[in-house]
């Protein structure tokens, strides 16, 4: 059935929380939606880390965009890449085509923050999509088979030690997982090495990890790391990353074939673009209801805004809070239509978590402080409420359940060659290798970078 082309277009860029929710909220209204992304679904980010650390598989955290609005009449789905917003025109540029809107919503999130050392993804891939996700994995596990293979221990012990930079929820989530999954599961697997004598390494520049929490829970994190055999590693800064490892600012080399970044976002390409006043970090400063100044009918949501709401609280980067603001954007549009003056946006905080492992976790839930176990059930039941779709709760319910029982995970593959490229390069051998199978050298190539 055609859209009436007389009802107001409704352009929705980003299928993440805040875009997905806008366009979800808009159902029914006397609107034609658009949503448009580069990507055809929607990823359910908290848990990109459990991917990355073979918990989990990608489908179980991303759902089709198209199968979530299937069944909503007014929504359009467009897979594309958007590269120029005209806010004068009213329109904006997707791929070659142009699309006219009558209202703009941008969520497009946020771009991995290397400050200013761009050189340093090559050897420290962040995390913000599957792709990073998968690339993280496989240099992970073929660390583990080069480290199978390698009979020099100073060569063994770079391949097996694993540095994460950053000491927010992602840094200390992936910390606490890369370290049980050596621990406890890839323990069994391996014969000419032990896996549980790797190091697993946490660095933040900061006084303290998880400084988004109270100092109380903060410490109980870092003990939490610590009893996982993570090594926290904080106040000190690094001069490089490069294929060897990571080098401090006092000349300390740390000798490591996996580093993972995880420090901080920035703005994205498209947000500087607009014309717009941005934050220090690139990200856009947005009016009290959510709309771009000077441009009434274009809304900036998620992890791309700048937003400090009427209460004066400055809105974190978090899904509860994408969530709230694409509903919120919806109804300003809702009452633009019907006459109704905006209000302005007032960020509900629903509290924070962070996981650091098996029974492991820290929450914050108003004035509720709670660490380890209980904290940890509360996590694992606020996300599965929060996934989409019921495959996906019971796919991730089940997955959960069964390493729980048996410490296993099924996810632990090695798919292609994707990833090789990435990898860094290995240390040179101190004596020269013996003579190796195909297999072998196939493995030792793809922790050199080969391909």
């Amino acid at each position: 059935m055609a859209i009436p082309a007389k009802e107001p277009h409704v352009v929705i860029v980003g299928g993440g929380f805040g875009g997905l929710n806008a366009a979800k909220a808009l159902r029914g209204a006397p609107v034609r939606v658009t949503l448009v992304d580069r990507t055809n679904h929607h990823l359910f980010q908290p848990l990109l880390y459990q991917v990355a650390t073979a918990s989990l598989s990608p489908a179980d955290i991303a759902v089709p965009i198209r199968s979530v609005l299937s069944r909503q009449r007014n929504a359009r789905v467009l897979l594309g890449e958007v590269t120029r917003v005209d806010l004068a025109g009213q329109r904006i540029t997707v791929d070659d085509d142009t699309l006219e809107y009558d209202y703009l919503i941008l969520a497009v999130g946020a771009a991995n923050n290397y400050f200013g050392h761009d050189e340093w993804a090559r050897f420290a891939p962040a995390l913000k999509n599957l792709d990073e996700a998968l690339t993280i994995r496989e240099r992970m596990l073929l660390a583990f088979e080069a480290a199978e293979r390698e009979e020099d221990p100073a060569a063994r012990r770079r391949l097996l030690t694993f540095v994460v930079i950053g000491g927010g929820a992602t840094g200390v989530e992936m910390a606490g997982a890369f370290a049980e999954l050596a621990r406890y599961i890839l323990a069994r697997d391996f014969r000419a090495l032990d896996p549980s004598l790797s190091r697993v390494l946490l660095v933040e520049i900061g006084p303290r990890i998880l400084q988004a929490f109270p100092e109380r829970l903060s410490a109980s994190a870092e003990e939490q790391l610590a009893s996982l055999g993570v090594e926290v590693i904080k106040g000190r800064r690094f001069r490089t990353i490069d294929a060897q490892g990571v080098e401090f600012e006092d000349g300390e080399r740390l000798p490591a074939a996996t580093v993972i970044w995880a420090a901080g976002v920035r703005g994205t390409p498209l947000a500087s673009a607009l014309g717009v006043e941005l934050d220090r970090i690139g990200r856009v400063k947005v009016a009290p209801d959510c709309s771009l100044p000077g441009h009434p009918n274009a809304f900036a949501i998620g992890d791309m805004a700048m937003l400090r709401d009427r209460n004066g609280v400055d809105v974190p980067g978090l899904s509860p809070a994408a969530i709230q603001e694409g509903r919120f954007v919806a109804r300003c549009i809702l009452g633009d239509l019907e006459g109704r003056a905006r209000g302005q946006f007032a960020y509900r905080d629903k509290g924070t978590m962070a996981t650091i492992g098996r029974s492991r976790a820290i929450a914050k839930v108003g004035r509720l402080q709670m660490s380890g176990m209980l904290a940890w059930l509360a996590w694992l039941g606020v996300h599965v409420l929060f996934l989409i779709g019921f495959k996906n709760r019971f796919a991730v319910m089940f997955a959960w359940m069964w390493q729980y029982i048996t410490f296993k995970r099924g996810a632990r593959l090695i798919t292609g060659h994707t990833a090789r490229s990435a990898l860094p390069a290995a240390a040179p051998a101190v004596a020269p290798p013996a003579p190796r199978s195909s297999s072998r050298a196939a493995v030792a190539d793809a922790v050199s970078g080969g391909v």
